[in-house]
């Protein structure tokens, strides 16, 4: 009799495990589905997968498809492996997704990519939500060797790209990096007659440089502080620009992508356009200006650029450059900004003299909502300048 008790009790323990195992057993469709439902609340793309594999934590997707909803086109990846998958009350964390090489060429342009790797992924429960938890999120992208190819001949390249995130620990806010580094072009495959000429003249045969994106985002009152956005190239210059602003909240991505969705799923394209119109000019009512600066640094690119321009005039660099100075108040005096035009010419003046930097700066006392901005350019455009707190400096 004992053992028979034993024996059931060992029966219903195992059944019990057996049971709680497959109760808790992971489902890769439902993982799959949750990604698609967070890129669809973040911009209309989709991951798609001809077969979805589940071993312990990991999820394997063969033959998947990363689809544009806007443009229609796909993008074979291959097979895609999760590894490290786990749940937490819907939502789920993926310590790692790695991706094949993506090797495509369609109408003799080539594309291949390789080293594509996710870590730390965070795929949300619910992407409605107006918190943190409501958005994909990762720790790092990466990107390998990256090429293109024209007919056979490689136009362009670059080394590799990495794009981290990280969540304040209040949750408060996201910071953001982005590096695409060795990035070259031979600009010697342009076919365009005028074009071609051009970038000889300019001494721009190939590109080689590098781009950077550095920023924070806090979520509740939807401030956008973009560092950094610079575009680095040898023999030309270094342009960057940042920016800030507020009222990018959840709630306003969400409102944008759904005027966008709307926009693409009319057929009247006319109609859609001018409804999209109404909704942007909405939309913009939420945000307020707090600051932009750009500035260019120069790497022997405007010296050239003014001897191109003057041998189109039949003249020399050092005669154009006179000429702009002499043309730049006379056009700036016609938009009544005499304090705009000043600092202008100035800048200006010094910078042809010796190409340096030129920096433009827009920094208001406090942040100027949206609307106010577009009623001054309507109904008292001179006035933008103060609004705006506009300054230009060269060299500095």
């Amino acid at each position: 009799m004992k053992y028979y008790s034993n024996a059931r009790l060992l029966l219903a323990s195992a059944a019990f495990v057996t049971f709680s195992g497959q109760a808790l057993a992971l489902d890769g469709n439902d993982v799959l589905a949750k990604i698609n439902n967070a890129l669809s609340a973040q911009g209309g793309t989709g991951l798609s997968a001809e077969k979805v594999v589940t071993s312990g934590s990991d999820v394997t997707l063969t033959n998947a498809k990363f689809t544009v909803v806007s443009a229609k086109e796909s993008v074979p990846l291959g097979t895609i492996v999760l590894k490290g998958v786990e749940e937490d009350n819907g939502s789920y964390h993926v310590e790692t997704v790695t991706f094949d090489n993506v090797n495509i060429t369609k109408d003799g342009v080539g594309f291949t990519s390789s080293d594509l790797s996710i870590s730390g992924l965070s795929v949300p429960a619910d992407p409605t939500g107006n918190t943190i938890d409501a958005v994909l999120l990762y720790d790092e992208a990466h990107v390998g060797s990256t090429t293109v190819t024209i007919d056979g001949k490689q136009a362009f390249s670059i080394g590799e790209t990495t794009m981290t995130s990280e969540v304040a620990e209040d949750e408060s806010a996201l910071d953001f990096d982005v590096k695409v580094k060795d990035i070259k072009g031979d600009l010697s495959l342009v076919e365009d007659a005028k074009a071609k000429e051009a970038l000889q003249q300019l001494g721009v045969k190939a590109l080689d440089g590098s781009i950077s994106m550095v920023g924070r985002w806090e979520l509740e009152p939807g401030t956008l502080d973009l560092e950094e956005y610079a575009f680095d190239f040898a023999n030309i210059g270094r342009l960057n620009l940042a920016m800030s602003f507020s009222g990018y909240t959840l709630d306003f991505i969400k409102s944008l992508n759904e005027t966008t969705k709307a926009m693409e799923a009319n057929a009247n394209k006319e109609e859609a356009q001018q409804a999209a119109g109404l909704a942007m000019l909405g939309l913009m009512q939420r945000l307020t200006f707090n600051s932009m600066e750009i500035r260019f640094e120069d790497a022997g690119i405007t010296k050239r650029a003014l001897d191109y321009a003057g041998k189109q005039q039949g003249t020399t660099g050092e005669q154009m450059a006179q000429m702009l100075k002499g043309m730049t108040p006379l056009m700036l005096a016609q938009y009544n900004v005499p304090e705009l035009q000043n600092m202008l010419t100035a800048a200006v003046n010094t910078y042809l003299d010796k190409p340096g930097s030129f920096t433009v700066t827009a920094e208001p006392a406090e942040g100027v909502p949206f609307p106010m901005i577009m009623g001054a350019a309507m109904g008292a455009p001179n006035t933008l300048p103060q609004v705006l707190g506009v300054k230009v400096t060269a060299n500095d």
